[in-house]
């Protein structure tokens, strides 16, 4: 393989037998839905990859538009359970449990003469029976003097229930003090489950169909969901949050690549970037639904019914007919069409023939990442980028209840920051090159957490330090829908399913980092944000490393003999 390490774009172009796009693994919640919305497709020529299926029932219509926006639809459940945690998981002020006779003493008294500083530890070896029911303390009772203090551990707590916030994981599994961190344990869990899901979804969805294992995982999912409303064991929580994310994951990409599969030529790329829409809209309600149920167990329930209804578009949604043809399924693959192209409004001629094709094997693996120069420099690179993003991405909208201010507002507006961030981002990159819009996304975020950061402490300056979030959380969620689309774009077709795995596994370490990022701001104050501008402008630096996608065609048809073969032999139809 030379130095170039592309194979040119029209090498292997079949404009008469069905495109079906390389399998590819998917990465998370909103990254693993753009990940999947681009799987095994190369916008540099994709205009030109059309197939007979395209032809016969229309590239994009009527009949696609309604199958794609009912696919888009399976995000909103997949984006509750990911954001769940920022309300579920909701820090609560507590103190030790107050004997039943000193129930009424205000809590600042109690933590007095209770010697409960932490609100972890008290006085041992107190007789509080000797304080009566009064309203004050007894003139008589004294503060046991230093040499007689004994500090024992709180063995139960009390929470503020004022607080806005109602129960959480931390006040239903007394989740403080030495167990504090368990919270992090359980966020982590579903992450984890996302990145294990990313690696495996891609390979079922090849073998068992992209209809079948959405829905099985559709269902799963509903079933994780509503069986976390009724656990009261924590340890099954933690198991059930991380068959949640595995399964989660599993619906993004197979209902992403089912929707870019009705599709075809240049309809791919938008096809699959407009599901991610959905995503910052069930960010806003979720943050209603918590305002409005506060409790993490009704939250729960709340999430969880709308898998219920989904499953139902089993009825109504087809099999990917690509995928139908290559598995030489011709009679179902018939039937779809004919019922797309009525539907379309398209007349389909009487003789059309539809042969399955022909699929050559391919052995390139993870090594083929750094045969050459140009492949090495790109995939450290995005190895780089894919982690830096998700850092940042979730970094944000995971930890918004330790920025300050009302965590329901911050949360919808960051949702609502995102929609025309992805509206933008569309728009543009249809009109120029992505890699200095990329570079710009992660600077500008970077920028944003750096002013954020300056801000912090400053409780009079706490609506600048919103403001400069949302700005942050603009800019790279515009950069996130850049991200997966100019990376299919540099990797070479034979190697392209490897190479996005492989970023999704840099991805899926930054998710299970996430959660404990949160901790930073309890070393010091200004560590979080400071840590999300550093990597935000390493990612804008590393970008600059990328070449251009016209650069990239031009190396790509510059190309030897070896990598125009491999590409020829790799290419799937």
């Amino acid at each position: 393989m030379h130095d170039s390490g592309k194979p040119s774009p029209t090498t292997a172009t079949n404009t008469t037998s069905p495109t079906i796009p390389p399998k590819q693994q998917a990465a998370t919640p909103q990254s693993p839905a753009a990940a999947a919305a681009v799987s095994g497709l190369d916008p540099a020529d994709d205009e030109d990859e059309t197939d007979v299926i395209g032809d016969l029932m229309g590239h994009y219509g009527k009949w696609q538009l309604l199958m794609t926006v009912l696919l888009s639809l399976f995000q909103v459940p997949n984006t509750f359970h990911i954001s769940s945690s920022i309300y579920q998981a909701a820090n609560k002020d507590f103190w030790c449990q107050r004997p039943a006779q000193l129930q009424h003493i205000p809590v600042a008294i109690w933590r007095n003469i209770s010697g409960s500083v932490d609100n972890c530890q008290r006085y041992g070896g107190i007789d509080w029976s000797q304080v009566g029911n009064d309203t004050t303390l007894p003139s008589e009772w004294k503060i046991p003097l230093e040499a007689d203090r004994k500090m024992v551990a709180c063995e139960k707590w009390e929470y503020e229930t004022n607080d806005n916030v109602g129960n959480t994981w931390t006040s239903q599994w007394d989740l403080v003090c030495e167990k504090e961190h368990l919270k992090n344990v359980a966020e982590m869990f579903f992450l984890l489950g996302v990145a294990t899901g990313g690696i495996i979804s891609g390979y079922l969805s090849d073998k068992f169909g992209r209809k079948t294992m959405l829905f099985i995982s559709a269902v799963l999912q509903t079933i994780f969901g509503l069986w976390l409303y009724i656990c009261n064991s924590f340890e099954l929580y933690l198991t059930l949050r991380a068959l949640l994310g595995l399964v989660s994951v599993s619906v993004t990409y197979s209902g992403l690549i089912l929707a870019i599969e009705y599709v075809d030529g240049k309809w791919r790329t938008i096809a699959g970037m407009y599901n991610l829409f959905p995503l910052p809209i069930s960010y806003m309600i979720i943050s209603g639904l918590a305002y409005l149920t506060q409790d993490y167990q009704r939250l729960q329930l709340c999430i969880g019914i709308p898998g219920i209804f989904l499953c139902f578009l089993w009825f109504v949604v087809p099999e990917s007919p690509r995928w139908l043809l290559v598995k030489g399924r011709i009679d179902e693959v018939r039937r779809i069409i004919e019922a797309a192209a009525k539907f379309n409004g398209r007349q389909l001629p009487a003789d059309y023939q539809l042969t399955p094709p022909t699929q050559e094997s391919s052995s390139q693996d993870v090594t083929y990442l750094f045969r050459s120069s140009y492949l090495r420099r790109i995939s450290i690179c995005f190895f780089c980028i894919w982690f830096t993003m998700n850092l940042v991405y979730y970094g944000i909208i995971l930890n918004m209840s330790s920025f300050g201010g009302n965590v329901y507002l911050n949360s919808a507006l960051a949702g609502l920051v995102e929609i025309p961030a992805i509206a933008v981002a569309m728009y543009i990159i249809t009109k120029v090159g992505k890699k200095w819009l990329f570079c710009a996304t992660l600077i500008c975020a970077g920028v944003a957490c750096c002013c954020a950061a300056i801000t912090e402490g400053h409780a009079d300056l706490l609506w600048l330090k919103i403001t400069f979030l949302m700005m942050g959380k603009f800019t790279i969620s515009a950069g996130n829908t850049i991200m997966p689309v100019y990376t299919a774009e540099l990797y070479p077709t034979p190697i392209r399913n490897v190479g996005v795995g492989a970023c999704n596994v840099a991805a899926g370490l930054a998710l299970i980092l996430t959660p404990y990022l949160s901790l930073l701001n309890k070393i010091e104050g200004h560590l979080l944000m400071t840590l999300l501008t550093a990597w935000s402008i390493f990612g804008g630096f590393v970008v600059l490393f990328l070449p251009e996608t016209a650069v990239r065609a031009k190396a790509a048809n510059q190309g030897g003999n070896n990598a125009n073969a491999n590409a020829s032999a790799a290419k799937q139809v």
